[in-house]
């Protein structure tokens, strides 16, 4: 909570003294997280590409910017509308239909050249709910390709010994966070799955030996979880993207098995790293599944589904070496350099 607050001030003092303000600042929350990873690698692609001048912040005081751009309901909420010459726009990635905010935003709609999300499903969403669908543009979320990238068997093997995973059993990831609040998370964020999950990985494993990596914040009713069915597991805990990227290599299959989401990233970063990955039919996925037929799909809260899924890919090495090969060839198509050029073409360019 300090640190969060602390960026917040810092932040903002560094709006107050910039000379100048960049055209654009993309609003983030001040958490070390996926909205702050989004902004930083949608700016990078902006800059690198010479697009537009803008920076990230996790403060909206004293901004000089043309365009703000909030990059979450949290961030609008948080910090408000923007000074009346700044030009909003909002991300809105999931939408919840008993978030007590929704109103709020649906109020503020007029004030928001556009309201950016990264999948038809929540768009369709958004339009039910009442959002003017010509302000709604969908561009999806994007890999960093570099980062994420297949790895050599040898890379596989020096990082499996160096975390101590078991040789004799296939490794399932899930690097999330799926716990409410950002402690130790024994109450579970639902629209997250991690009851799914849990009992994915149980029917999983009367099947196959599997041991279970995970990543990311707040995962104790997952872990708990894990322990009372007796499933093997290491916890790496929040670990900065960097280091969560190099934790695809130790993996047979990632599992996502979410309710609602935005993306999640999770499926381009296992598609990149050349990870067979199974997942439900929310967020971006079914877009995935329209363009990439052989995606491996299964119905919201479907368990048994995902489970069988994910035993077609545990038992049929040429397949999964196949699908893999192929995950990575269409996540090409999400690099943030495309994605960022997306953002200019169908949003920011207009508001100059």
């Amino acid at each position: 909570m300090l640190k969060s607050k602390f960026k917040i001030i810092r932040d903002s003092f560094v709006n107050l003294f910039a000379s100048c303000g960049a055209r654009l600042a993309y609003i983030v929350e001040p958490v070390d997280w996926s909205i702050a990873w989004d902004g930083k690698q949608i700016v990078r692609g902006l800059i690198k590409q010479n697009l537009i001048e803008a920076r990230v912040s996790a403060s909206t005081c004293f901004l000089k910017s043309t365009i703000v751009h909030f990059g979450s309901n949290n961030t609008f909420h948080y910090f408000g509308l923007p000074k009346k010459s700044a030009k909003p726009v909002l991300t809105w990635f999931h939408f919840v239909a008993e978030d007590k905010r929704n109103g709020k935003v649906l109020k503020s709609q007029d004030n928001f050249h556009f309201i950016h999300t990264s999948c038809s499903f929540t768009k369709k969403n958004l339009a039910d709910f009442g959002i003017d669908q010509q302000k709604i543009k969908v561009i999806p979320l994007g890999v960093d390709l570099d980062l994420f990238k297949p790895a050599p068997e040898t890379i596989k093997q020096e990082l499996k010994n160096r975390l101590g995973l078991p040789n004799d059993k296939f490794i399932v990831g899930s690097f999330q966070k799926d716990g409410v609040g950002w402690g130790e998370g024994l109450e579970p964020k639902l629209i997250k799955g991690p009851d799914v999950l849990i009992d994915v990985l149980k029917k999983l494993s009367k099947q196959f030996p599997i041991f279970v990596l995970l990543a990311g914040p707040s995962r104790g009713y997952v872990k708990n979880g894990l322990a009372r069915e007796g499933i093997g597991f290491l916890d790496c805990g929040n670990l900065p993207l960097q280091k969560t990227a190099g934790l695809y290599a130790a993996l047979d299959l990632y599992v996502v098995s979410s309710r609602i989401e935005g993306g999640p990233k999770a499926i381009l970063e296992s598609m990149a790293s050349s990870v067979p990955v199974v997942s439900t039919s929310m967020g971006m996925a079914p877009d995935i599944k329209r363009d990439f037929p052989e995606f491996l799909m299964a119905g919201i809260e479907d368990s048994q589904g995902l489970a069988d899924l994910s035993a077609k890919v545990l038992g049929d090495k040429a397949f999964a070496l196949d699908l893999a090969q192929k995950q990575r060839k269409t996540a090409e198509s999400f690099s943030w350099d495309r994605i960022s050029q997306r953002y200019f073409n169908e949003m920011y360019s207009k508001l100059q």
